[in-house]
Parts: structure tokens; C-alpha cells; sequence
């Protein structure tokens, strides 16, 4: 997952630098919260967290990565603090198999009782494009094996294709989400998708992103930049995916990154090597600017450990 990712930031990279002839660049920390109307306790412009990894021994089960941030009272510690209202936590292959049951029906229960109203089962694998039955059967594992609100799909094959085969990529991720919407009832389904989808047309009028949005009921914008302003900012990368989403009704939120900048591809796509405070000031400026959009719902932070590691310097 990180590997295409990488790859992925390094493709929105070249693009900016394309469409607007400038070098990312980051600008100077403001406050690092809003506060309420009322005066009150502030709060952050951060709604929701992709949780990428699991407490499992891998001595127990192969799939398993020892991570104690993962154990259900943890997690619901760290969303109960920062009062976040969806998680989108990763779910391995046959999650219904062995131990991973157990842990995740406690950490959605967990969870819930931490105040998140959506605990998404996050998964995804590039190949699930060529072949959405795998999507569909990770899809119904899933379900089986916690009670997941909804489905978060990040699933990236532009990563290996060119423009030229990016229509023949949206036409199999449109079979994907809806093979996956199947298998899931009345589950719904989300997906991850890059902000330049929404810069690039379809042979049929509209564009990608456009294309893809019929068959989600949400969206997380991954707009990854290190400040929300400029032509290289968040608010500009994501902004037409946002209109495009608001139009047709679909409830998004925007991805930022705080992971390093090795595998974010470069300091200007991350908040990794800034600080807690501006990635709170910056997200501020994000929500300042397109909170008024229809379906808008806060920005979602990438990754949970990487964002643990940020707040503890």
C-alpha cells in the first residue's frame, strides 16, 4: 500500500507542477485549531484517519503486525481525543478466518462507544480492478467478520497505467464498486481517489472522477500537499473534485498526508516533517474554504502511526 502511494504522490507531483508552473512550496503556521462559535473547547478541522496496520501476533497469524496502537481500546482512545467521527481501518484477506474476527468486532464496537459514528472496513489491492470478484469475496469477508458501517476501497491502478489507459481503468473500477455493492447490501461503499481524476476527461464528456462517482455513496479526496493554499495547496488541488462531488450529492471528506516525505514523494506532499500544528492550521484553512460545499466532512488524516509519531515531537 505505501509503495503505490508513493507512486501515486509522485504522479500528483508532476501534475501540479504542470498545470500550475510552480515548485510545491509550503507557507508560515498559523494557530494550530479553530474554536467553537461559542468560545468553547477548540476543535480541529480532522474528522477522520485511515488506520492502516493490526495488533495481531504474526506468530499466531502471518497476516498479523504486532502493533499495540491497534488494540481496540487504543484506537478508541486516540479517536475519542482527537473526536474523530470515521475510521477507516484495514482489513486483511478472509478476515473471517483465524483471529482477526475477534479483534475487529471489538474494535468497531470500540470505536462506537468512543463516539465514531462510521468505522469503515479498509481494503484494497490494484489487481481487485482486473478481477472484481477478489473485491466482491473480500468485500462479504469483511462483513462477516465485524460490523462495519461501510466499505472504503483504496484501490489504485493508475499507478501502472498512462492517460491513455486511464479510461479502460475507470470502466473496471465502475464494474469493481459495483460488484463490491453486491456483496455488500445495504452496506455502503466508499473509495479513496486522487484529486487529479478530476482534471482528466473521458472520451464520453466529463471526467474521471465524474465517471467514478455515480457508483460510491462517499469519497475521500487524497489531496496531499503541506499547506491548503496557492496553486500547489490543498484547497486548489481538491476543489474541483469537491464541486464535482458536492453537485452530485456525494458526502466527501479531503486526505492529507503525515507520513515521511520518502513515501509521500517529497516534503511539499506531507506535513511529515512539519509539525501537529500546522497540519491543524492548515486543515482550519481547508475547511474555512470548502466547508460550504455540500456533503463536505472534515479532512481525513493519513496514517494513523504516522500522525502519532507527528503529534509526539
Amino acid at each position: 500500500m505505501r509503495v503505490r502511494r508513493l507512486k501515486a504522490a509522485i504522479a500528483a507531483s508532476v501534475l501540479a507542477v504542470s498545470l500550475s508552473g510552480a515548485a510545491l512550496a509550503a507557507t508560515s503556521p498559523a494557530a494550530a485549531v479553530s474554536t467553537r462559535t461559542d468560545g468553547s473547547t477548540p476543535t480541529s478541522a480532522i474528522s477522520s484517519m485511515w488506520a492502516w496496520g493490526n495488533p495481531i501476533d504474526p506468530a499466531v497469524d502471518a497476516r498479523g503486525q504486532g502493533m499495540p496502537q491497534f488494540e481496540p481500546q487504543a484506537l478508541a482512545s486516540f479517536a475519542a481525543a482527537h473526536r474523530l467521527r470515521t475510521v477507516y481501518l484495514s482489513v486483511p484477506w478472509a478476515a473471517d478466518e483465524g483471529p482477526f474476527s475477534a479483534w475487529l468486532t471489538e474494535a468497531v464496537r470500540a470505536l462506537h462507544g468512543a463516539g465514531v459514528t462510521t468505522v469503515a472496513a479498509l481494503g484494497g489491492d490494484g489487481g481487485w480492478a482486473d478481477d472484481p470478484d477478489l473485491a466482491a469475496t473480500w468485500t462479504s469477508a469483511a462483513l462477516r467478520a465485524a460490523p462495519f458501517d461501510a466499505i472504503q476501497f483504496d484501490v489504485e491502478p493508475w499507478v501502472v497505467s498512462s492517460d491513455s489507459e486511464l479510461p479502460a481503468v475507470v470502466a473496471k473500477l465502475q464494474t469493481m464498486y459495483d460488484r463490491a455493492k453486491v456483496a455488500a447490501g445495504s452496506v455502503p461503499i466508499g473509495a479513496d481517489l486522487p484529486w487529479w481524476l478530476a482534471a482528466k476527461p473521458q472520451p464520453t464528456g466529463g471526467t474521471a472522477f465524474d465517471a467514478l462517482l455515480p457508483h460510491l455513496r462517499s469519497v475521500a479526496i487524497v489531496a496531499f500537499s503541506d499547506h491548503a493554499a496557492g496553486s500547489d495547496g490543498i484547497v486548489a488541488f481538491a476543489k474541483p473534485a469537491a464541486t464535482a462531488a458536492a453537485a452530485k450529492r456525494i458526502p466527501f471528506t479531503i486526505g492529507v498526508e503525515t507520513d515521511t516525505p520518502e513515501v509521500a514523494g517529497g516534503p511539499g506532499a506531507t506535513f511529515g516533517d512539519d509539525s501537529a500544528a500546522l497540519l491543524e492550521s492548515e486543515t482550519a484553512k481547508v475547511r474555512t474554504a470548502l466547508s460550504s460545499l455540500r456533503g463536505y466532512g472534515g479532512v481525513t488524516v493519513e496514517h494513523l502511526l504516522s500522525w502519532q509519531d507527528l503529534l509526539a515531537r
